[in-house]
């Protein structure tokens, strides 16, 4: 193959793959602002957040097929040196983290419709501590992947142990209410909400140690 073909057929490539890490983080910036109007919906009642949350839902959704369709073609189209195929296989799996993220996002929207006609119980401020982390660590996850900044993954480390401690804290004070009055119903849904946020974490803490994976190779 004469070397100009080569350089044409390699710099399409590099721009399709260029396109590929730009819909990943366009996606990602979706997610973000579903975690943002899932605070809002928990913490501040806002119920117009969660009809936006499964308009952002669906976007996402579609983002995260095409980004998985694109990237499979690159891989079967192309032929991608060994740093392109950590690059493309790693991005393959990053997206289904943030998917996974945006599904927590809608799903503590409905809790909190379900939450509404109940007061706020004593742990809500730790649990709002907690959404506050999770939005920070997806935050600090989408510019490492921005960055390729492989020092990502240790610092997503710190603030996952964070959100586990408040994870036991809050887990402990519902599990051991034994004066509580009235319907079980917003332990129930406390219960799961602070769950979707300790899985938001470790989803967010997978995006961190994926991209060190992209710049090192080591896992």
């Amino acid at each position: 193959m004469y070397p100009a073909v080569t350089k044409s057929i390699r710099s399409q490539f590099e721009r399709q793959l260029q396109e590929m890490q730009d819909d990943v983080l366009r996606m990602g910036a979706l997610v973000e602002h579903s975690c943002w109007l899932a605070h809002q919906a928990l913490f501040h009642r806002d119920l117009s957040a969660v009809d936006e949350l499964k308009q952002h839902d669906h976007q996402v959704d579609l983002y995260y097929h095409q980004i998985e369709a694109n990237g499979i073609k690159l891989l079967a189209l192309q032929s991608p040196v060994a740093n392109d195929l950590r690059l493309i296989g790693t991005m393959v799996q990053l997206v289904r983290d943030l998917e996974r993220i945006g599904d927590y996002a809608e799903e503590l929207g409905e809790v909190a419709l379900k939450l509404l006609p109940y007061p706020p119980l004593s742990c809500l401020s730790e649990v709002e501590t907690m959404s506050n982390i999770c939005r920070a660590m997806l935050a600090m996850s989408l510019s490492a992947v921005t960055d390729l900044d492989a020092q990502s993954g240790e610092r997503m480390k710190l603030k996952d142990d964070e959100v586990d401690a408040c994870y036991d804290h809050v887990y402990e004070a519902l599990a051991n209410q034994t004066n509580f009055k009235g319907s079980v119903e917003p332990l129930l849904l406390m219960t799961l909400t602070i769950r979707a946020l300790e899985r938001m974490a470790d989803h967010a803490t997978n995006i961190g140690k994926r991209t060190s994976y992209i710049v090192t190779g080591k896992r």
